[in-house]
């Protein structure tokens, strides 16, 4: 038997919520909430209110769903590459 087809959509982060949880509008206008996929946490990408996101959803439920990728965004989280260059002046 073949593994359901997944719902990719693009939306932005509207709250975060407690235990790796966020509310994201996506870009037809609906609200999920959506945890962060294992990828990210093992990575430690963060996600901020504002940020750009794609989400992966069940056809299902289509009320949750998974984060799985961040667009970088010039007003995310630093990397520890940029707070090092800040803090050592390079």
């Amino acid at each position: 038997m073949a593994k359901e087809e997944l719902l990719e959509f693009e939306g932005q982060v509207e709250e975060a919520l407690p235990d790796g949880r966020f509310r994201i509008k996506l870009d037809n206008g609906h609200e999920i909430v959506a945890y962060t996929s294992g990828r990210m946490k093992k990575n430690r990408i963060r996600a901020i209110a504002g940020d750009r996101v794609r989400v992966e959803m069940s056809p299902y439920d289509l009320g949750k769903g998974r984060m799985i990728f961040r667009n970088s965004t010039s007003a995310g989280p630093r990397t520890g590459q940029q707070r090092r260059a800040k803090r050592f002046g390079k």
